[in-house]
């Protein structure tokens, strides 16, 4: 079976985060006497330094055969390759989506488990996801990295700037089921599709929770298959 937990400091991987945690409490202890001079980490082996000097340096000496990109870690790369030949060997056993990273089947279970590891140094809020923290920090930070070709506005998210763009092109690629309208915001046909039905169509007969498609209903319902499965 898949095995998405690794091991940062040896080569052992597991197919659960519990073990995962279990496991590096092995490492509790054991000495490290390699030192980073750039910060307070220390390891057990020279060549865990040098791969973390790398987040230092900024050196990223695996590059794509493929593209341009290049990476830090040679397991990075052997990640994104598979972006390349369209390869996802790494499955959900909930639902059986698949991925080409070990690292967003990681993110996809935590939607399941409800764990919020990436918290905001600033705020109280935590994320499943460090790119949904990353996003949300530029609340704090002011950042705006993504500029409208068309106009002189800027957003803090990608998918701000995409929706921003709909208003230009005229796309309306949200449509109704209902009835022919369509939209150009996904957050504007959730306002229309209760509008035609007056409440959200599907339940959850276990905690009362609403959903507009039945298959978020059925994603959702899992969430407390894996709470039973747990006791």
């Amino acid at each position: 079976g898949e095995k998405p937990y690794k091991c940062s400091q040896c080569d052992k991987a597991f197919p659960l985060n519990t073990y995962l945690n279990a496991h590096l409490k092995t490492h509790v202890g054991l000495e490290k006497p390699y030192q980073c001079s750039q910060c307070e980490k220390a390891f057990s082996r020279i060549n865990h330094l040098e791969i973390h000097q790398r987040t230092h340096t900024g050196e990223k000496p695996f590059q794509c055969s493929q593209c341009d990109k290049a990476f830090s870690l040679n397991s990075i790369l052997r990640d994104h390759l598979r972006i390349h030949t369209g390869e996802k060997p790494f499955t959900c056993n909930l639902c059986g989506k698949a991925f080409s990273r070990t690292v967003s089947l990681q993110d996809h279970l935590r939607k399941y488990s409800g764990e919020k590891p990436y918290q905001c140094e600033h705020c109280d809020k935590s994320y499943t996801m460090r790119r949904v923290l990353k996003r949300h920090m530029r609340i704090h930070t002011g950042k705006k990295p993504y500029q409208c070709s068309q106009c002189d506005i800027a957003f803090p998210d990608k998918y701000l700037l995409k929706n921003h763009l709909a208003v230009h092109s005229g796309e309306k690629p949200y449509q109704c089921s209902q009835c022919e309208k369509s939209f150009t915001r996904k957050d504007q046909l959730v306002k229309h599709v209760i509008a035609h039905t007056g409440e959200k169509l599907y339940k959850c007969i276990q905690c009362g929770k609403a959903f507009l498609n039945r298959r978020f209903l059925v994603k959702h319902q899992l969430t407390h298959t894996l709470e039973g499965n747990a006791f």
